[in-house]
């Protein structure tokens, strides 16, 4: 008999246990897994995550405006109150006390809307998920603003589908450019973010959100409508949701996200959409992640309860306005001649444009040696990319910050 092979030397193991087998390799990733890459945004990130760095890239909310007594309080009396059921497995579309709430607050902007319209989500981004799911197959096209949130064009581009950006100008989508391209590539959705959009900080005007709809109406189209940012308004007025008007009511699927106004921590997000869609996207989460936390959902409505988010989210909003009149004061300083950017009235981010001759994917390994940061502009675009082009986000850091951040790229540029 043998020994055990834990007492056995290697001259002591018989030939045949020896042998070495040469093992077949595991099968291939998946296409879609293998032509996509990862985010250039996080990428950066962790090049930048130094303490010293000055980081204009990331799209952080400042977290020293986080309500995080009132936050803390939510969980502290839900856990308190009903722990069997906050700790509990939930339904998929969510938590009907946070789903309420999120109907009233969307029809109190101007958007009647029931709970049974809204499905929770873990995160907005969750929801982009969803919709390419149930909407989209390999080789569909979706159309999306130029230039566009990257991780909308890695969500659609994950699912197989080919995208094409509708051109623009300042205030954002082209209508007529619009249709000409619907009528020409039959695309199945437009995705965009037309209040204080995500890289460009543009709004569209309501005569163009009234002419989208038209042509969804008209032409066939669904229309994702992603508002992230919409309450984080300075000045200016309040523009309608292109789900309001006539012609997209049931074709298009609103976007929300507590992330910018509460806490991305939560991961809390939700969608409305036509009962259909909505009812494709629930089965699709349900094989994604069953449901969003409980006890987050029970929390958040908590909270909504509790506390004046209105009242929370002018304070930020207040703050974030300090900022962006901080970087737009330096911009002039720091950016070379012959650069222009965006005057955004509300959100998170501007897009500066720097003279043809500069490359800002190129230049950045040098600016962050200086010890500042930003995103390039190339990977935001699905078409042809403006390299000279890149993001700059103003929230996260202080004013004084800000100044000598700006002061930082000015002498990198140089």
């Amino acid at each position: 008999m043998f020994p055990y092979a834990a007492d056995m030397t290697a001259t002591e193991i018989p030939p045949a246990a020896a042998t070495t087998v040469a093992l077949a390799p595991p099968p291939q990733l998946a296409a879609r897994a293998r032509s996509t890459g990862g985010s250039p945004v996080r990428d950066i990130l962790a090049v930048t995550a130094r303490p010293e760095v000055i980081n204009f890239a990331g799209g952080l909310p400042a977290p020293e405006l986080f309500d995080a007594d009132g936050i803390a309080e939510a969980y502290r009396a839900v856990l308190a109150e009903v722990p069997a059921r906050a700790l509990q497995y939930s339904t998929t579309e969510g938590e009907p006390t946070l789903r309420a709430a999120l109907a009233d607050r969307t029809s109190a902007r101007g958007l009647g809307t029931g709970a049974d319209d809204i499905l929770v989500t873990t995160g907005s981004q969750q929801a982009l998920s969803l919709l390419a799911t149930a909407l989209l197959e390999p080789g569909d096209t979706v159309l999306v603003e130029s230039p566009c949130y990257l991780a909308a064009l890695q969500a659609f581009g994950f699912a197989g589908a080919r995208v094409v950006a509708v051109p623009g100008d300042e205030d954002g989508i082209d209508p007529a450019a619009l249709e000409e391209l619907v009528v020409r590539e039959r695309p199945k959705l437009l995705y965009t973010v037309p209040t204080f959009s995500n890289p460009t900080g543009r709004t569209l005007p309501a005569a163009r959100r009234a002419a989208v709809a038209e042509v969804a109406g008209r032409c066939g189209l669904w229309i994702v409508e992603d508002d992230p940012y919409g309450e984080l308004r300075f000045e200016g007025e309040r523009v309608p949701w292109i789900a309001s008007y006539e012609g997209a009511r049931d074709r298009t699927v609103l976007l929300g996200s507590f992330s910018k106004v509460m806490a991305p921590g939560l991961r809390l997000g939700w969608l409305r959409a036509p009962a259909g869609l909505r009812r494709a996207c629930a089965v699709a989460k349900q094989a994604a992640d069953l449901h969003t936390p409980t006890l987050n959902q029970l929390a958040a409505a908590r909270y909504l309860a509790d506390r004046d988010l209105d009242a929370h989210v002018t304070r930020v909003a207040a703050a974030y306005a300090v900022r962006r009149d901080a970087m737009l004061a330096g911009l002039a300083d720091a950016l070379p001649a012959g650069s222009s950017w965006t005057r955004p009235e509300g959100g998170m981010f501007l897009w500066a444009r720097l003279p043809a001759s500069y490359d800002t994917t190129a230049l950045l390994p040098d600016v962050v040696r200086h010890d500042v940061a930003y995103v390039p502009g190339a990977p935001f675009h699905a078409g042809e990319p403006d390299r000279a082009t890149l993001r700059l986000c103003y929230v996260t850091q202080t004013p004084d910050e800000i100044a000598e951040g700006l002061r930082r790229l000015g002498e990198a540029l140089r």
